[in-house]
């Protein structure tokens, strides 16, 4: 009988330096020795991680002073942190686990105090004068003031905190962990990097998921950058990820950067997951680390390198989208259409104010040739559907929030991989050029607003919406059947 089917158990990417000692064999056999008789073990791919992490050179220090993985949700990487700091506790260590959430940070220090439980420690509520300990611990457990002191010679001790840009400050350790590094800010960087400072052996280690569209973190992105360019000293990074955007579907993918799937994770789980944010997907469980800066707005080089030499040639019906301003003042409409190479051309149609009433829409939409309207915004969809089917026009498509943050999302990823084309018209490159990013709703979800005063955003908005459509319908063949 075949053996399951199992995730990839090594990185897609990763730096790791030259090494020939790793005290990565005694974590682990300490590791599975405390959950012996629960059939839980390391997996294989966290045993690679753990020989690569306590990698020492001839010197006896860390081979990797600094120390990065990205691994999809539910995978198990937050295991390999508890792992590292059993190992630290034991030998002595002074470790600060610093997590963006609260919760995130408490999670840790129960996963922690119930892994020392199943090693035969023993947790007492203060230490007594004149009392010998040998496999004693006290545990703090004050919500976001957490911490593990062990008792005995060689005594570690682990804080639990939430990161801030003063935390840490005027403290030292050995081993910073920084959890949730996804969302790891300049600022925070600032305040915490010199905490290890003064140890004769310090490491620090970055655990995360690839950002989202609207992380605030910055540094985990700039770290993994510039090791895989090169760029980085005493520095490793694993991580298991696709390059682009991959279909939802694809079990292949799902293996390939799931390295727990088939033991902890299943392809029942991850088929749940499925939805209709391919982006947020890919990111979440494919490890798609999206080729832009998360916090930056589309540059206007960015938005002209799209440019066409020449009007290029059309494939299919249009689409358009017309949106209301958020303040009711004017009405905008765009076009998209499928060109010839593949792409979406895009192109602002008119933006007027809601005084010019709908004829002027109504009027393009009954003389062009069109396959689908979307039309966005409260204060004036509903009267425009209502218009349109007295014009005898087919309903448009009023998208729900969920489908407006999908719109937005797959529009700037469509410009950095330059699936997007357009004829540089001056209003679209100022709006485009000079926006930045909004929330919407409470999933991590954005939008765009205008940087410059006076700009018109239902026009960038209208064109979205109408490329969303446009990349958002599938291509019907024609059936051929021979004899």
């Amino acid at each position: 009988m075949a053996e399951p089917r199992k995730g990839r158990q090594t990185p897609t990417k990763s730096i790791v330096l030259p090494y020939t000692k790793s005290y990565g064999q005694d974590a682990i056999d300490a590791y599975n020795t405390a959950w012996s008789g629960t059939g839980r073990t390391a997996q294989q791919w966290q045993e690679l991680m753990m020989y690569d992490i306590l990698a020492v050179n001839d010197d006896g220090l860390w081979t990797h002073t600094k120390f990065g993985w990205e691994i999809p949700r539910r995978n198990g990487k937050n295991e390999i942190l508890t792992i590292r700091e059993l190992w630290g506790l034991e030998h002595g260590e002074r470790i600060l686990h610093t997590a963006h959430r609260t919760t995130t940070s408490s999670s840790a220090s129960r996963r922690l105090a119930a892994l020392l439980d199943a090693a035969g420690y023993t947790e007492v509520n203060r230490k007594k004068k004149g009392e010998k300990y040998d496999r004693h611990y006290t545990y703090s457990k004050q919500l976001g003031l957490e911490r593990i002191v062990f008792l005995g010679e060689n005594g570690g001790v682990i804080d639990f905190r939430t990161r801030s840009s003063k935390g840490g400050l005027g403290e030292g350790f050995d081993l910073l962990v920084i959890d949730e590094a996804q969302e790891y800010q300049d600022s925070e960087e600032s305040a915490l990097k010199y905490v290890v400072t003064d140890s004769k052996n310090p490491q620090t280690l970055f655990c995360g998921t690839p950002p989202t569209p609207v992380s605030a973190g910055t540094v985990f992105l700039k770290l993994r950058n510039a090791a895989l360019q090169g760029e980085t000293e005493n520095t490793g990074w694993a991580e298991w990820s696709v390059d682009e955007m991959t279909n939802p579907k694809d079990k292949d993918a799902w293996y390939e950067t799931n390295p727990s799937l088939g033991t902890v994770l299943t392809e029942r789980s991850i088929q749940d997951e499925i939805g209709s944010d391919e982006i947020d997907f890919n990111i979440q469980r494919l490890g798609l680390f999206l080729r832009y800066n998360q916090k930056s707005a589309i540059s206007r080089n960015e938005w002209l390198e799209l440019k066409c030499e020449a009007m290029p040639s059309f494939y299919g019906k249009l689409f358009v989208g017309v949106k209301y301003g958020h303040d009711g003042t004017n009405t905008a409409m765009s076009i998209a259409v499928k060109t010839g190479d593949g792409r979406i051309f895009v192109e602002g149609i008119d933006c007027r104010p809601r005084r010019a009433g709908h004829r002027w829409i109504i009027d393009f939409l009954a003389k062009a040739d069109i396959e689908k309207v979307v039309v966005d915004g409260a204060n004036g969809q509903e009267l425009l559907a209502e218009t349109m089917k007295k014009n005898g026009l087919k309903a448009p498509l009023m998208p729900t929030v969920k489908q407006v943050i999908t719109a937005n999302s797959a529009f700037q990823q469509a410009i950095y991989e330059k699936k997007i084309c357009h004829m540089a018209q001056p209003s679209m490159v100022q709006i485009v050029s000079n926006c930045e990013k909004r929330a919407i709703g409470s999933n991590g979800g954005y939008g765009f607003k205008p940087l410059l005063d006076g700009a018109e955003q239902s026009l960038m908005d209208s064109m979205i919406l109408a490329y969303w459509a446009c990349s958002e319908q599938k291509v019907h063949r024609k059936q051929k059947i021979s004899y």
